[in-house]
């Protein structure tokens, strides 16, 4: 028992800090955020919601300037202020934005904020078992270690999340007859549009599949719906 006491401590510490961090987020997105009354934004809403049977799908603006989309883990819908600054400017078409909703829809239908909750608190139990067992044949190394490989197993399981949500986005939007065009254009421009001040891409993107690769699972699908349409 005494063994396994720290990582079933490791846990615990690992659900309480995802608790905090959600409520700590979902209190900033409350204060910095309204909801989106684009006519033609709506309009593309309003087109997602009837391919689910929905009545509306309500998606907020958070009052920040990078160009991002996101899942809250309530379940909420937010693209970002600097993005639908790239849309008022015209870099970015009302489809493409659509695409960025559906994407963010699939995070929510697929249940991966609740999966990412629970991966973790794993992820932090896995991280003090590694560095306990490392630590022993490789002193002062062996946390370090257990941290990389934790690392790199959390960037290989949200890289899953987001072609899962590809997918989705993909198959929303091809029922609601805006098609996968603008989900692809929109990738073809992502790391333009992302670019800090500094030219370089936000950290956020780096935990994402390689641009090219998302574009390939896309026309992938596109050309076996084809075949099979």
């Amino acid at each position: 028992m005494i063994k396994v006491l720290p990582i079933l401590l490791a846990l615990a510490y690992g659900l309480a800090m995802y608790r905090f961090s959600a409520w700590r987020t979902a209190r900033e997105l409350d204060e910095k955020s309204t909801e989106l009354a684009d006519p033609m934004l709506r309009e593309m809403c309003n087109q997602l919601a009837r391919a689910l049977d929905l009545d509306r799908i309500k998606v907020f603006i958070y009052e920040i300037d990078p160009v991002n989309g996101l899942a809250a883990p309530d379940g909420r819908i937010f693209i970002t202020r600097g993005f639908y600054n790239k849309f008022r400017q015209g870099s970015v078409s009302a489809a493409e934005m659509a695409s960025v909703i559906a994407h963010e829809l699939g995070h929510v239908a697929l249940g991966h904020s609740r999966r990412r909750m629970i991966d973790f608190s794993g992820q932090n139990a896995l991280r003090t078992a590694l560095a306990m067992v490392l630590s022993r044949f490789l002193p002062g190394v062996g946390v370090w270690i257990a941290n990389g490989l934790t690392t790199l197993l959390a960037a290989r399981l949200s890289r899953g999340d987001e072609y899962e949500a590809d997918a989705y986005a993909a198959a929303l939007l091809t029922k609601a007859g805006i098609g996968i065009g603008p989900q692809i254009s929109l990738f073809e421009k992502l790391e333009s549009l992302t670019q800090s001040n500094a030219g370089a891409a936000p950290a956020w993107l780096l935990s994402h599949p390689k641009t090219g690769e998302r574009i390939k699972a896309l026309e992938s699908l596109r050309a076996k719906w084809q075949v099979e349409g």
